[in-house]
């Protein structure tokens, strides 16, 4: 009994060496650096496929993609009353996108601003935010539909047109892309930040990218610099005055360039002797309040001179009037390029065509991106053709044996009522007639009313019909330019029922916004007095004689000198 105790423990040690052994034979050792690489390469192409990076086929990123899915799903169109925007949002994240209410209402939001999209996707009822950034409402008091133009992003996508993927546990399947009827990239942009990349992607005018991709489906092998023709640059929704086309067109070369953005503005006279800057439209992305804020403090600390006043005078049927007062007898001009210099007034927004290729990230030019849109747009009305040719073959299949059925009526109706059973009957009536499965079932289920000389005829109208539907088809299919052509047939039809007029304007050149130290300084009568001690000094002509000095000073006017005392000699 004590032996057998001894072995006991023995025998535990003896299982425990051997499952160890087994187990560190199961063991491949890595080195940590491979692991850290292996992982955060993994994490970082997740990021960039999955969540920052727009597709240049449909233009959007998976949680765009999904809120325009659920949408659509629930039957939010632009002709269906508003829905709460916390239910939109409940079915993408219960659904779609796993990643926080806060992250999809924030996409929703911005997909319905208009000072956001250049063509708004989302039609929002209730406080979405302004351009002073003010937040949005809580999604719980919003609600939403779509946007009629929103839906051509979706048109098709039930006929088989895009591949559909299981979602994030498998209970259902999402769109991986959108048919996209219209060129969303090139028509509102993008922007995200992926791991050690980004995309900025400006907007651009609807009428104007059509007219391109008309262009280039006439032919292929245009030129970037013809295509610039048709596409002047971008166009923002908040307008303002774009100035010079080098940026432009080296980003539509290389897929890279830097634009500068002017607001817009107008002068009146808003007392006696007192000239007003009246701000109309602002640089794309930049927030009116802080604007405001930073002009009056930039006044505060002197950096700014002349201004007498400062107030926001926006409504929503005047639309935005930002005021910026002048005082009495003050250069305007050089206020003028004192708010450029030292505010947002003028911008600068770098451009970066960077999106997904068969789920690769790639810098795009102009060309490029407008050819893979073509390509992907050539796909799915193939593929949309293709759909409809197979069940309008189906359906001639069913006619056929209807009008078999309308020729031998009588019969027919004998060898039904001679069944036992529904079985029996479709058995009969594919072998005496030679009738497929499906000619057979349709025949049983045919109504009574069917049988009449008017029905007969409808039946051969409708064949008739089919036939001349399924030979277009054909046709289209063996001829690809003939579905180019259509494309742009539907494209044009979009533009004349979306296309609006250019906002943002485009001239001169950058060279034109140039400014050295004199177009900063107000030009204004001096007395400059030289101490005895040798120092040189800049006085007002009314503080001079508000001293008391009598003396006759030098007057001068050159904007060199500065608001300060120095020594004449070292």
């Amino acid at each position: 009994m004590a032996q057998d105790k001894k072995n006991k423990p023995q025998e535990e040690e003896t299982k425990i060496s051997t499952l160890t052994k087994d187990i560190l034979k199961r063991i491949s050792p890595i080195a940590i650096e491979t692991e850290l690489k292996d992982s955060y390469l993994n994490y970082a192409m997740s990021v960039i496929v999955s969540r920052a990076l727009p597709d240049v086929r449909d233009g959007l990123k998976p949680v765009h993609r999904r809120i325009l899915y659920a949408m659509h799903t629930l039957g939010l169109t632009h002709d269906k009353p508003h829905k709460k925007s916390v239910s939109t949002v409940g079915e993408v994240l219960a659904r779609y996108h796993p990643h926080g209410d806060a992250a999809v209402y924030g996409t929703m939001v911005r997909m319905a601003q208009h000072f956001s999209m250049r063509y708004k996707l989302i039609d929002g009822q209730g406080n979405f935010g302004s351009v002073d950034d003010d937040p949005p409402a809580a999604m719980r008091y919003t609600e939403a539909r779509m946007m009629m133009i929103a839906e051509e992003m979706l048109t098709d996508i039930q006929k088989e047109t895009v591949r559909f993927t299981p979602n994030f546990d498998d209970s259902r399947q999402e769109p991986s892309v959108l048919p996209a009827s219209f060129p969303q990239l090139l028509v509102n942009g993008s922007m995200g930040i992926a791991i050690g990349m980004s995309t900025n992607m400006p907007p651009h005018n609807l009428k104007e990218v059509i007219s391109a991709i008309s262009a280039y489906i006439e032919n292929e092998d245009i030129e970037i610099k013809d295509l610039m023709r048709y596409i002047k640059g971008p166009d923002f929704p908040t307008g303002a005055i774009i100035y010079g086309k080098e940026g432009i067109k080296s980003a539509y070369l290389t897929g890279r360039g830097k634009i500068k953005l002017r607001a817009r503005f107008e002068m009146e006279v808003v007392r006696k002797d007192r000239d007003a800057i009246i701000v109309t439209e602002l640089p794309y992305n930049v927030v009116k309040s802080n604007l405001h804020e930073k002009i009056a403090n930039l006044v505060k600390e002197g950096k700014i001179e002349g201004v007498g006043d400062i107030r926001d005078e926006s409504s929503r049927k005047g639309g935005m009037r930002l005021v910026i007062e002048m005082k009495r007898n003050v250069n305007t001009q050089i206020v003028i390029n004192q708010l450029f210099k030292h505010t947002e007034l003028e911008a600068t927004f770098g451009i970066i065509n960077l999106a997904l290729v068969d789920g690769q990230p790639k810098v795009l030019n102009l060309k490029e991106i407008i050819s893979l849109f073509v390509k992907h747009r050539l796909n799915v009305v193939t593929k949309r053709i293709q759909f409809d040719l197979k069940n309008d073959e189906a359906r001639v299949h069913i006619v056929e044996g209807l009008l078999i059925a309308q020729a031998n009526i009588d019969n027919i109706i004998k060898i039904i009522r001679a069944s036992q059973s529904t079985d029996e009957a479709r058995d009969k009536l594919m072998s005496t007639y030679k009738l497929s499965e499906k000619q057979a079932q349709a025949i049983l289920d045919m109504a009574l009313k069917r049988l009449t000389a008017l029905e007969k005829l409808k039946l051969e109208e409708e064949l008739a019909e089919l036939q001349k539907r399924i030979a277009y088809y054909k046709d289209l299919l063996a001829n690809p330019k003939k579905i180019l052509a259509l494309i742009k047939e539907d494209l044009i039809r979009i533009s004349e029922k979306y296309g609006d007029a250019r906002r943002s304007e485009i001239i001169g050149k950058i060279d034109d916004l140039s400014m050295d130290e004199d177009d900063l300084i107000h030009d204004e009568n001096m007395i400059i007095s030289i101490t005895t001690q040798g120092f040189i000094k800049r006085v007002q002509p009314s503080s001079y004689r508000a001293q008391g000095r009598g003396g006759v000073g030098v007057q001068s006017s050159n904007n060199s000198y500065k608001r300060l005392c120095y020594p004449l000699y070292q």
